[in-house]
């Protein structure tokens, strides 16, 4: 075999279909798409879950679960080894934490999580604190206040 005796297998390459470019194309006027009716026109498809008018599958089943995406709390989130750069003996409340800019935007309040260290005592005033930073902050000699 060589490079010019190379060739896609029959069939596999098809020409674009130009439709619509005159009577002489085969393809003009309706553009093969026959005369009237839903399927001549452009976007003339039901979608797939259409069963002919009668009420879809995914309307006749009830619906379940619960969704809790309306109570959810969405809490802004600040880590031990930011805290670590706050001077000795602060008292660290969410306005503070948003002056300081640690904190863009309090959403519905601040949480505390415990990656990095912390060997100062400060004064946590906060909505919520995760396990290990609680144990972080208490072992450095500081104080927790959820409020």
């Amino acid at each position: 075999m060589r490079l010019h005796e190379l060739a896609p297998n029959p069939g596999s390459r098809t020409i674009r279909r130009r439709v619509g470019r005159g009577i002489g194309s085969g393809l003009g006027k309706t553009s093969g798409r026959g005369q009237k009716g839903q399927s001549s026109r452009s976007g003339g498809t039901k979608g797939a879950a259409f069963e002919g008018g009668q009420t879809p599958l995914q309307r006749r089943l009830p619906k379940g679960g619960f969704k809790n995406y309306p109570f959810k709390k969405e809490y802004a989130v600040v880590n031990l080894e930011k805290l670590a750069a706050l001077a000795p003996g602060t008292v660290v409340t969410e306005e503070s934490l948003q002056a300081a800019g640690l904190v863009k935007d309090i959403k519905d309040g601040v949480k505390i999580l415990g990656r990095g260290e912390l060997d100062k005592a400060l004064t946590v005033k906060v909505t919520a604190v995760s396990k290990a930073a609680a144990e972080k902050i208490t072992a450095a000699g500081g104080t927790i206040e959820v409020v």
